[in-house]
């Protein structure tokens, strides 16, 4: 996520106070994830617009994956665009907002109320994106240098707060008739230009450049990461054309094509980034984000064969469910557990992040945390994940539970880990 310029002068970093409460925040959502999910496991052996589905659902998206995003994105922004981010004030507010926003959302979704509680809440969460939004956009028009890395993180930006006014419109359509179909018609809709939009093309942005720094890689290749930006995009303006003019199912899968064919191209980036590295022993972190970029071709798989069964035997609520769950606690979350343990420890030195990683100046920072325990929790994780979507499938109430239990346990390991690394006094190299 850094220019491949030979400036030895310091990267520029964030105060660790601004990005340190997004992190906090994204772990105790987890948790509170996981205790939703093991206490209501038996609304996912139902359909997908339960109420408490769609609470545990916006609480993974919002409080999980976008608060750690957003936290991670005022840390490595300044590094990728070799400037100052533009206010700590903004990055604060934006804090304020989505963390006051996203509790009364869930709570509204939970109850499956819309009134007041619903609407502030999405309110609360789409000003924390424009301020979001505004922060890095100045950053960026006041740097020196340009970062196709930078430019997936703004855009990523710009779909999410889409993403978001798209979502309080569909909570005012409960309401208000602002659409001519109810709000479950347009759901595939706004979750979907969430996660490609807002995860995916952030998720590639910031890997394509953290993959390499880590592995000490000398691989780059600006020329592809552009092609995958514009394959990205293109497939999902393909798939809001398709929706928005009611085409049969089976177009769908020309978006996903496209989609497929930017990972690809991505998978072949990040191979060639691992032939081409420095460092050839790789620690457990940097394999489990690795996978993370592995596991992007699951989703994909899922929704091709919901678009066939779709196109043959109509809609199949436990098939959704599955999707949704391997999305947000499969691919989402596989990449955050990897790559906390990666940047946290660095954002808690404040000494640089592409410096201190390419002077290999890494394993004093397993000091940090405890590998055991780093070992149990994706033993846990991988053990649930697969358990609770088995269940899904299978409409098993037992084994439901017993998935979401490891799920717990693994939120548990995972705070756990990450309060030590933050109140721990950190070893200077």
């Amino acid at each position: 996520m850094l220019s491949s310029s030979k400036n030895t002068a310091p990267v520029k970093t964030t105060d660790k106070r601004v990005v340190l409460p997004f992190y906090l925040y994204a772990a105790l959502a987890f948790l509170a994830a996981t205790l939703l999910l093991f206490f209501s496991a038996p609304a996912f052996g139902r359909h997908y617009f339960h109420p408490r589905v769609i609470a545990i659902t916006h609480t993974m998206s919002l409080g999980w994956g976008t608060m750690i995003i957003l936290g991670a994105s005022h840390q490595l922004l300044p590094a990728l665009i070799e400037a100052k981010l533009f206010s700590k004030a903004l990055a604060w507010l934006s804090f304020i907002l989505a963390a006051t926003g996203i509790p009364l959302l869930v709570f509204a979704f939970y109850f499956f109320d819309m009134g007041w509680m619903a609407t502030r809440g999405g309110e609360l969460v789409i000003a924390a994106v424009v301020v979001y939004l505004i922060n890095m956009g100045i950053s960026m028009a006041k740097a020196q240098s340009e970062s196709v890395h930078a430019v997936f993180v703004f855009s990523a930006g710009l779909w999410l707060l889409i993403t978001a006014i798209v979502g309080l419109l569909l909570v005012y359509n409960f309401s208000m008739p602002l659409f001519a179909d109810d709000s479950l018609h347009y759901l595939s809709l706004h979750a979907h230009i969430g996660i490609v939009g807002w995860f995916l093309l952030l998720v590639i942005g910031v890997s394509s450049r953290l993959i390499p720094m880590f592995l000490v890689s000398r691989y780059s290749n600006t020329r592809l990461l552009w092609q995958v930006y514009i394959l990205v995009n293109a497939g999902l303006i393909a798939f809001i054309f398709l929706f928005l003019y009611a085409l049969p199912v089976y177009y769908y899968l020309l978006p996903v094509a496209i989609v497929a064919a930017a990972l690809l191209l991505f998978g072949y980036y990040c191979r060639e980034a691992y032939r081409q590295r420095l460092r050839k022993q790789v620690d457990r972190q940097l394999k489990i984000a690795m996978l993370s970029v592995m596991m992007m071709a699951l989703p994909v798989v899922v929704m091709i064969i919901m678009i066939i069964g779709l196109w043959l035997a109509g809609e199949h609520p436990r098939l959704v469910l599955a999707y949704g769950f391997t999305i947000f606690f499969g691919w989402i979350t596989v990449i955050i557990l990897g790559a906390t343990f990666k940047t946290l420890p660095l954002v808690m030195r404040s000494k640089g992040l592409q410096r201190t990683a390419e002077q290999g100046k890494l394993s004093g920072m397993k000091a940090l945390f405890n590998d055991r325990v780093f070992t149990a929790m994706i033993f846990a994780y991988l053990s649930g994940f697969v358990l609770f979507v088995t269940g899904i499938l299978l409409s098993v109430i037992f084994i439901l539970q017993i998935g979401a239990l490891l799920l717990l346990l693994t939120a548990v390991l995972y705070n756990f880990s990450v309060l030590k690394i933050i109140f721990c006094k950190p070893v200077m190299p």
